[in-house]
């Protein structure tokens, strides 16, 4: 598949929009590919000790290692949903909370190098998803977190996710 035309709006839920938003009118497929290396170039000079402490008061802002560890959650489960809906499973998929994910990932025991490595790797597996699927499959609906959503959305949602968290950690945390 060499591009994948952006989702309808009764493709994906309203809570969704801005991620999608962030890349409809861009070849989400290049997105994809560039986020990794654009996430390396942004924290290539953040020290661990730097990556590990959060901006704010604990219950505010995360750090940028739970931000990376976060951005690999979300990236599993949308993945997960779009395997399973693209195949034409219309069972039912929860949703998650992800401030649940923070503690229990203990993501500052972690240097910041391992988590874009895993992030890396999460994200290459996502794209070997991405380019199997044709306009059949990315059409497919299913639902998640009470709501429909197509595979063809779960593409752009991803994307946008990335998106929004690179912006974040640029604004707030990186300062470029």
């Amino acid at each position: 598949m060499s591009t994948i035309s952006p989702p309808q709006p009764n493709e994906y839920a309203a809570f969704t929009a801005g991620y999608v938003a962030r890349v409809s009118a861009t070849d989400v497929i290049s997105v994809l590919h560039a986020q990794t290396d654009d996430l390396r170039a942004l924290l290539s000079g953040v020290t661990d000790v730097q990556s590990q402490t959060r901006p704010a008061p604990a219950d505010t802002e995360w750090s940028i290692n739970e931000v990376l560890g976060h951005i690999t959650d979300g990236e599993r489960i949308f993945s997960y949903r779009m395997l399973r809906i693209a195949r034409g499973d219309t069972t039912p998929l929860p949703g998650f909370e992800q401030d649940d994910y923070i503690v229990p990932g203990k993501f500052n025991a972690r240097p910041l190098t391992s988590l874009l490595d895993e992030f890396a790797a999460v994200r290459r597996s996502t794209l070997s998803l991405v380019e199997t699927l044709d306009d059949e499959m990315l059409s497919r609906m299913g639902t998640a977190s009470n709501n429909p959503v197509s595979a063809r959305a779960l593409v752009f949602i991803t994307a946008g996710h990335v998106d929004h968290h690179i912006e974040s950690l640029r604004t707030v945390y990186v300062g470029q």
